[in-house]
């Protein structure tokens, strides 16, 4: 595989530049995770770092991305299909759908049982 010297900007990786392992289409991922170890053995902190592109000057020139430190470190937002539910609003827990409607006949049309 591939890999592509990329700069980091922002929070501990600041300044530093790294091999990323770039996919088929020549691109690194969107998010870098880099878990880092807590020093009393409990769960590792995770860094998160989004994809940017990267102005054409510079010293490295043949890196066209370079990650930038994300503190709140959220989810990416993830693909949006068309077909894709939008999201049920901040009270719906997870799994919970809307209410479905009893009446199995589309709004606005017969109910044609007989043909």
């Amino acid at each position: 595989m591939k890999s592509e010297d990329t700069p980091f900007e922002g929070g501990p990786m600041d300044g530093r530049v790294l091999p990323v392992l770039v996919g088929m289409t020549g691109h690194p991922p969107k998010t870098y995770r880099i878990p880092v170890p807590a020093p009393d053995g409990g769960p590792p902190t995770v860094l998160v770092y989004r994809r940017e592109p990267r102005d054409a000057r510079g010293g490295l020139r043949f890196a066209r991305w370079k990650y930038v430190y994300d503190p709140e470190g959220k989810k990416g937002s993830g693909r949006k299909w068309p077909w894709s539910k939008p999201d049920a609003g901040p009270d719906a827990g997870p799994g919970t759908r809307p209410a479905a409607d009893p009446d199995a006949t589309p709004r606005g049309k017969p109910d044609d049982a007989d043909g």
